[in-house]
């Protein structure tokens, strides 16, 4: 159990009311505290407010000291949720080795709530940033580990594995793996769509077409995902036309399409811009009787913005509104990329906020860029005020957006306070923005220019 160490200190007195206490509440004190593990013997958490709050940590980055605390005290009321909430804040901060130790004492305390998807964000992050052998060399320690603790570990813990190379299009390490460890496992039909899935990834289509033919020669049978592989590869190469065959030959096969199946049609649509039978397929989920979703639906919308119906968009947009699925940031995000005027930009955004939605980096980067460009600085501000107020991640690529709009119209003093927030929550402005930002207030204000400097200190010492 050394990953707790010391991190827990408790406090019998509380010093904070939590009564009726949200996620955002809670949340916002914690990352507020100066000793935040004070505060965590006095949650009232359940383990749905936990896996909110460990997803609030997730979208502001905020320490992985902090969501570690939070998880291992709470630990008899986590979740699968909660854990692969946080195996994502550990594993994009590259902290494998304390990942696999949170699993491995996982498999003593709470085994019920690992799944292959736990070792999944582990090992496809691990493969992203180590070594082939490195990898190999974490994934038989958690063999062990599983064999010792008395839990499974088979056919689904290797697919996982495949995946982890394939996902990274490293094919050769893909072919490698199944060639070492096939033998141990008895590859699926899974096993055998991960790869080629790999080969989708690379994009080559011809080597996709020449894998799939092995398989069907050897015997195996191709399923409903092995076809919407082969559609998806098809239709983001823009051949939707031979997407549409391979839909006709799964169909002849007596194989009924997902939701999956004809949402990737419908995408491959839109790509080819063919709006009407993008419309036909989305149109035939609903004679099927599927369960027609939020991404279905963001399908669609991306069809009508790649050919410039904006108004055909937003019907879309009022359509999942009724049906009571609510926009997301791709949603918002394909809107915002195809909106030609400022006055619709400014429209939707509106609506946006007064729905209180958090979006992520990339929309609010792309609305910054077009509030900037469009020399509206307040409206600049007003959004970075609102991701402050949501506990967004505050970027620093947003910061220098806004930081080169604001100190064009000779607005220091609000560059400086949207600077001094960045650096507040841990998070390193980009060198660009602070010799901006230094070469203005240098001839203005010596004491700000000394705290400013004081302030990045912090990062040079941490470099060192």
């Amino acid at each position: 159990m050394h990953i707790i160490g010391g991190m827990l200190k408790r406090s019998s007195k509380a010093p904070f009311s939590f009564a009726g206490a949200g996620a955002d509440h809670i949340f916002k004190l914690i990352t507020g505290h100066p000793s935040p593990s004070h505060l965590l013997p006095h949650l009232p958490l359940t383990p749905s407010l936990l896996s909110d709050v460990l997803s609030r940590l997730l979208l502001a980055h905020s320490p992985t000291s902090t969501a570690l605390s939070l998880f291992l005290h709470s630990l008899p009321l986590s979740s699968p949720s909660s854990l692969h909430t946080l195996l994502h804040i550990l594993t994009r901060a590259r902290h494998f080795e304390l990942s696999s130790n949170l699993i491995q004492n996982i498999l003593l305390s709470r085994p019920s709530i690992l799944s292959p998807y736990s070792l999944a964000i582990l090992l496809s992050r691990h493969a992203k940033f180590q070594s082939f052998n490195s990898t190999l060399h974490l994934f038989d320690e958690l063999r062990d580990s599983y064999t010792r603790a008395g839990c499974a570990f088979g056919i689904d813990e290797f697919n996982v594995l495949l995946r982890a190379f394939s996902v990274q299009r490293r094919m050769g390490d893909a072919r490698r793996v199944f060639n070492r460890y096939h033998a141990n496992f008895t590859p699926n039909s899974s096993t055998l769509n991960t790869l080629l899935l790999g080969f989708k990834e690379v994009g080559d289509l011809m080597a996709l077409d020449l894998f799939y033919n092995e398989m069907v020669i050897r015997g195996f049978e191709p399923d409903v995902v092995s076809f919407n592989i082969r559609i998806d590869a098809y239709c983001k190469k823009g051949r939707f036309l031979d997407a549409l065959v391979v839909f006709e030959e799964m169909r002849s096969k007596s194989l009924s399409p997902t939701l999956q199946t004809l949402t990737t049609l419908v995408y491959g649509a839109g790509i080819a811009r063919d709006l009407s039978k993008a419309r036909q397929l989305f149109d035939e989920m609903f004679d099927r009787g599927l369960a027609v979703d939020r991404g279905a639906y963001n399908a669609l919308i991306s069809s009508y913005m790649r050919v410039g119906d904006l108004n055909g968009g937003m019907a879309v947009m009022d359509e999942m509104a009724r049906e009571g699925i609510e926009l997301d940031d791709v949603s918002y995000y394909t809107v915002f990329s195809g909106l030609k005027k400022f006055e619709d930009v400014c429209k939707l955004y509106g609506r946006m906020v007064e729905r209180g939605f958090m979006p992520r980096v990339r929309t609010v980067m792309l609305l910054m860029k077009v509030f900037c460009d469009n020399k509206r600085l307040d409206l600049g501000l007003q959004l970075w005020d609102y991701i402050v107020e949501k506990g967004l991640c505050l970027d620093c690529h947003v910061l220098d957006v806004l930081l080169i709009g604001l100190c064009s119209a000779g607005r220091v003093a609000e560059s400086y306070q949207c600077f001094k927030q960045v650096v507040q929550s841990g998070r390193q402005p980009l060198d660009r923005t602070y010799r901006l930002l230094e070469g203005l207030i240098k001839v203005k204000d010596f004491e700000k220019l000394k705290e400013l400097r004081d302030m990045m200190s912090r990062f040079e010492d941490l470099d060192t």
